[in-house]
């Protein structure tokens, strides 16, 4: 039986909506390669409540929506609201997106450089990029006015999950470098 409470625990942890009984006795017959019956699976939804009830434990399953889900316990409504809270304001503009991802792909690069691409100012959302600590100046460009270069931070990195640069997904509507568009001026 503690092999059945593992895997229900487990499917219905890894569930991000609500999962049906027969779901969990469809999957937990397969994935066991016996047949749990529905009882089976009511019984050990049953069990886990009871090791999940004690004050060791701040979520339970809950039956909501037609399924079971693991939910917080109220007494947590709270701590958890408060995160939420903080995670909203953590999310970015499409605005900011997209100059993040416009130098996250030509970095290091310049402002004007980034505003030339997306054909608007970009002041606002690199401020905000760089108080989000999501990029960081990279040095000074050896042209004219010797603008900042910006690029990713190590944060950049941690927010979406990336170990190196080379892991961006590839941008196969851009043509490389090498193109270009119209015709090369004759010297």
């Amino acid at each position: 039986m503690n092999l059945l409470l593992n895997h229900l625990q487990a499917l219905i942890f890894c569930a991000t909506s609500p999962v049906s009984i027969e779901e969990l006795q469809k999957c937990l017959s397969e994935a066991l390669v016996t047949e749990v019956s529905v009882s089976d699976v009511l019984e050990g939804i049953e069990q886990l409540n009871a090791q999940f009830s004690t004050d060791a434990f701040a979520f339970q399953i809950y039956a909501i929506g037609g399924g079971y889900q693991f939910l917080t316990k109220p007494a947590y409504e709270d701590s958890v609201s408060i995160l939420l809270k903080h995670k909203s304001k953590k999310k970015l503009s499409a605005s900011a997106l997209e100059t993040l991802a416009i130098i996250a792909y030509k970095q290091p690069i310049t402002r004007s450089q980034v505003e030339q691409i997306r054909g608007v100012s970009c002041d606002y959302a690199i401020q905000r990029l760089l108080e989000k600590g999501l990029l960081e100046i990279k040095g000074k460009a050896n042209t004219i006015g010797r603008p900042v270069l910006f690029g990713t931070s190590q944060k950049f990195m941690e927010y979406f999950g990336l170990n190196h640069l080379k892991d961006l997904p590839q941008l196969r509507d851009l043509a490389p470098e090498e193109n270009t568009i119209g015709e090369a001026a004759a010297l």
